[in-house]
């Protein structure tokens, strides 16, 4: 048995280890095809994978960024709190001092209140002392004429006499008052 493809071409050769010439450029045709498509899905995911990189890239910078900002607003806070207690402490050491000032003034005030309201009282009583004293004054003079009129039996009538004999008697009564001994 002798095959047909011997018997076109000649006996062994090179017809066994070449292909035919169609397969050859259908070979070619297909593997240029596959080369095409394959450089040009290639070239998206090659564009895809550098987008993402660069977006990968982007956002490790973003953070960085972040990261220092962070540590930017970090230091900011700890110098605002420090300053806060700064002007906490001086506003509270401030407040002392006003409410020791305003205490002494308060104080002082009171003292001086005090020292008014006592003159004022010494004031009055003297002015109370004075008016029962003339009272008792009158009245004594009134019961001393009264006695004497009932002693004499007769009415005195002479207002001048009556006014010194009842002072009369007063200083007598103040005197002898004086005399003795305050228990």
């Amino acid at each position: 048995m002798v095959f047909a493809s011997e018997g076109a071409s000649g006996v062994g050769g090179v017809s066994v280890i070449l292909p035919p010439l169609y397969e050859v450029f259908w070979s070619a045709v297909i593997f240029l095809l596959l080369w095409l498509v394959l450089g040009w899905a290639l070239k998206i995911i090659y564009r895809k994978l550098d987008e993402r990189n660069a977006e990968i890239e982007k956002g490790l910078e973003l953070a960085e960024s972040a990261k220092e900002e962070s540590a930017r607003a970090e230091r900011e806070r700890r110098d605002l709190m420090r300053q806060a207690n700064e002007e906490a402490r001086t506003v509270r050491e401030k407040a002392g001092q006003d409410a020791t000032r305003i205490l002494a003034e308060a104080r002082i005030q009171a003292t001086e209140e005090a020292s008014r309201i006592a003159q004022n009282a010494d004031a009055q009583l003297a002015s109370d002392r004075k008016a029962a004293e003339l009272s008792l004054r009158k009245e004594v003079g009134d019961l001393a004429t009264q006695l004497a009129e009932k002693i004499i039996g007769e009415q005195l009538k002479d207002k001048e006499l009556s006014a010194r004999v009842t002072d009369r008697f007063m200083d007598d009564l103040e005197a002898s008052l004086e005399k003795a001994p305050v228990q």
